[in-house]
C-alpha cells in the first residue's frame, strides 16, 4: 500500500516542477520579445530558475526511492 502512496507522491512532485519551467521560459520568452537586448542578460536568469526547478524533481525522485516500502 505504502509503495502506491509513495508512487502517487511522486507524481505529485513532478507536476510543479514541470508547471514552473513552463512558467520560468514563458517569462524568459516574454522578456526577450519584448526588450531582445535584455536576452543575454535574462538567460542565465532563465537557465538557473530551469536549474532549480528540476532539482526539486529529482529530489522528489530520491525521496521515492529511499522512502521504506
Amino acid at each position: 500500500m505504502s509503495g502506491n502512496l509513495n508512487l502517487v507522491g511522486y507524481g505529485l512532485a513532478a507536476i510543479g516542477p514541470a508547471i514552473a519551467v513552463g512558467l520560468i521560459f514563458a517569462a524568459y520568452i516574454n522578456g526577450v520579445a519584448r526588450q531582445p537586448e535584455a536576452g543575454s542578460l535574462l538567460r542565465p536568469i532563465a537557465i538557473l530558475g530551469f536549474a532549480l526547478a528540476e532539482a526539486l524533481a529529482i529530489f522528489g525522485l530520491v525521496l521515492f526511492f529511499i522512502s521504506p516500502r
